[in-house]
């Protein structure tokens, strides 16, 4: 765990931004391209754009570096969520100076960012997450030893299809919960965020390829965690 590697940190970084970005665009719109899946309409929020891209540096993690690398990736992602949405927050509740009030205003605030302060959007992107990424996680390496390294295609797509069912359920039921999102988009916003999510995960994995064939050769690591304690909260 101590061996330093040239483009682990740039990962990290990336994915981070990916997630808190995502999540800022999850809270400030609602995105209808007119589609619809056997007659459910295919609506989704901003997020969904970007953050599949994190399941991809998540295999990615796993992949070359091992689940418990990932394992600290996932939770330096988490409390970088808590400390945009607690930022957010503090935003929220300080007055606001005249001149923006006019054009802008406290009411507009809160009907765009105001998702990233409250307790429901904060609590559905923190819970969906952290189950979805070590969801994910802890099938690809599980997978990676029974197919002893072999067909990474299979591995990723098939646990993102796990990760990104847990995290779009989660994300969206407790958002609903806490009367973020109406109970009357729940089926539309969970299928839609699994649907678009998993395509591009699979889309994306000629390049999936690209990137882990690369950091492999280049920091001579290709890691099998046989013996790996799983427990996401082992340190």
């Amino acid at each position: 765990m101590d061996r330093q590697f040239r483009f682990f940190d740039i990962i990290m970084a990336v994915f981070v931004t990916v997630l808190v970005v995502s999540n800022v665009a999850s809270s400030a719109k609602i995105i209808d391209l007119r589609l619809n899946f056997f007659g459910v309409p295919l609506a989704f929020d901003g997020g969904t754009i970007l953050f599949p891209i994190s399941y991809i540096f998540g295999d990615i993690l796993t992949e070359v570096y091992g689940y418990k690398r990932s394992r600290r990736v996932i939770w330096t992602g988490f409390f970088c969520l808590v400390l945009a949405s607690s930022v957010f927050w503090l935003i929220s509740i300080l007055p606001g100076e005249a001149t923006w009030q006019t054009y802008a205003g406290d009411a507009a605030y809160a009907a765009i960012l105001g998702g990233m302060s409250s307790g429901g959007i904060v609590l559905g992107s923190l819970a969906g997450f952290w189950g979805g990424e070590f969801s994910n996680s802890f099938v690809l390496a599980k997978l990676k030893i029974l197919t002893e390294g072999r067909y990474l295609w299979m591995r990723t797509i098939g646990s993102t299809l796990v990760g990104e069912l847990v995290d779009s359920m989660l994300f969206v039921l407790v958002a609903s919960l806490f009367g973020v999102f109406p109970w009357s988009l729940f089926v539309t916003l969970a299928l839609t965020n699994y649907l678009f999510k998993t395509v591009i995960e699979a889309l994306m994995t000629p390049v999936t390829y690209l990137l882990v064939n690369f950091l492999k050769k280049a920091e001579h690591e290709d890691y099998y965690d046989r013996g790996t304690d799983f427990n996401p909260f082992a340190f």
